[in-house]
């Protein structure tokens, strides 16, 4: 499994998808599984939520700046 794709994929449904974010808020790791598709150990799905987390805060505060971290010039 190629678990940096399927945080991108979480990421997206986050981004794109206002119920699943609201899902993702409130149960992070039910909504992770229910993307993954597959029953993984704890520190995995732990891991992976995290990791959702911290690429939309940092997406969030990346295009708040407008463009400092190489976007728009």
């Amino acid at each position: 499994m190629d678990i940096k794709a399927k945080v991108d994929e979480v990421v997206n449904k986050v981004k794109s998808d206002p119920a699943f974010a609201d899902k993702f808020k409130s149960e992070p790791v039910k909504a992770v599984e229910d993307v993954i598709g597959v029953d993984l150990p704890d520190d995995v799905i732990n891991n992976v939520v995290e990791t959702v987390k911290s690429k939309i805060n940092f997406d969030g505060i990346a295009s708040k700046l407008g463009g400092l971290f190489g976007g728009n010039k």
